[in-house]
């Protein structure tokens, strides 16, 4: 374990750009990170002082959260544990407190950047390359935006896809059940994880297509979807990442085809073809 929370900050790889003085008063902070651009704030942490000292720490960048709790030579006593189970509440109000707070801010950002873009050309190098028109995106400078909205319509966050083909997305901003609509559904409704594939099967079939962006948003996505459209048939379209251990792309189709009662398409390439 780690002997201090800066350690432990530091073995995550979310180092501060310079040194960061966290006081163990309970009161989350926010921080800008090593290699990010000046102003940004995207490194969060929180410390707490006590018989048992712990604290928390993140990106709003990556989404992810850490727990430290400082190496101790014996077992809390139960006034102890009592105390640390109320501050660990403590640490999950301010955090969510907080994440409210950065996705309200990502909200507002997102609909600047979408009102400033105009309607992408077809010529962008990426649609392009991958032989794709645009459905509704939108174009600033040399990237493409692309809408992540709830079941009511509300932009939550963008991404942001470059001409050489690299991803982003807006910092802070909600991606959970967020999704990418192209066309309007009739008889059924196709679930893909990225762009280009949404474009692609609906040139394809003309079928409505909503793409959830990941495989890990895929069954929030369709539990989202399902509730909007409970008797329109699902077809989780699935990435075949046969090259990467647990095909997490087919997994995650078919986690969220149960899920909401829907089925699984998965693309056949020439490898099994050829089997």
């Amino acid at each position: 374990m780690a002997n201090t929370i800066h350690d432990a900050m530091a073995s995550a790889g979310l180092h501060p750009h310079k040194a960061l003085d966290l006081c163990a008063d309970g009161k989350l902070v926010r921080f800008r990170l090593m290699g990010d651009k000046p102003g940004s704030r995207n490194g969060w942490a929180v410390l707490h002082d006590g018989p048992a000292p712990f604290g928390a720490f993140g990106s709003w960048k990556t989404s992810e959260t850490h727990a430290w709790r400082a190496a101790s030579s014996r077992p809390p006593t139960p006034a102890e544990r009592a105390e640390i189970q109320q501050r660990v509440r403590a640490v999950r109000l301010a955090h969510a407190q907080e994440r409210t707070a950065v996705q309200a801010a990502a909200r507002t950002k997102a609909q600047k950047l979408w009102e400033r873009a105009h309607p992408a050309s077809n010529g962008h190098p990426y649609l392009v390359r991958k032989r794709i028109r645009s459905y509704g995106l939108r174009q600033l400078r040399d990237m493409l935006l692309v809408p992540a909205r709830d079941l009511q319509g509300t932009l939550h966050t963008l991404q942001f896809i470059m001409a050489d083909g690299s991803k982003r997305f807006l910092t802070g901003g909600r991606i959970a059940g967020c999704y990418f609509a192209i066309g309007r559904p009739t008889d059924s409704l196709l679930v893909a994880e990225g762009m280009a594939t949404a474009s692609t099967l609906y040139a394809a079939t003309g079928r409505a297509v909503a793409a959830c962006f990941s495989c890990g948003n895929m069954e929030a996505v369709a539990r989202a979807l399902r509730s909007k459209f409970p008797g329109l048939r699902l077809v989780l379209c699935a990435d075949d990442d046969f090259k990467t251990p647990g095909n997490p792309g087919v997994t995650a189709a078919r986690a969220a085809a149960k899920a909401v009662g829907g089925y699984v398409a998965v693309p056949r390439f020439k490898r099994e073809l050829t089997a």
